[in-house]
């Protein structure tokens, strides 16, 4: 294959990896009513308490508008709430409410059941491994170079 090949696309590897383990754990997740991107907010915001959209989209390294589309249900359905700002009363935080927090809890045991189903998948060190290696690509810096055409 030549280097120019999609077959050596990162980006291209990357996004087939994480829709194979998102499908994997949507499936685990089934019974709880939740997804995996739904449980990783509510996640955050139980670890983190209440947050604005924009220090939520940086904590999940996902841009404001996918995060606003995954958040609508979980607002709709009085899994999470606004409130005002603790340090800018001018702005709104989103926090998890008590039916949030019971649906995570109802969502936990499902989705401890397919992380050690992965890990156990994938093997040991290496599912460790590749968590600490994904952290490193969210954090390293991505500058796009411009050129003259």
């Amino acid at each position: 294959m030549k280097p120019t090949s999609p077959e050596f696309c990162t980006c291209l590897a990357i996004r087939q990896a994480a829709r194979h383990v998102s499908q994997y754990f949507d499936q685990h997740l089934a019974p709880s009513g939740l997804r995996i991107t739904q449980f990783s907010i509510l996640a955050k915001l139980k670890a983190y308490g209440p947050l604005t959209i924009n220090s939520l989209s940086d904590v999940l390294v996902m841009d404001r508008t996918t995060l606003g589309r995954n958040i609508l249900p979980l607002t709709r359905d009085g899994l999470m709430g606004t409130v005002q700002g603790a340090v800018d009363r001018r702005s709104k935080e989103l926090h998890l409410t008590d039916l949030g927090r019971e649906r995570l809890d109802k969502a936990w045991p499902f989705w401890a059941r397919a992380q050690a189903g992965f890990d156990a998948a994938f093997g040991s060190p290496e599912d460790s491994e590749l968590r600490t290696l994904m952290r490193a690509v969210t954090t390293t810096e991505l500058v796009i170079e411009r050129t003259e055409t």
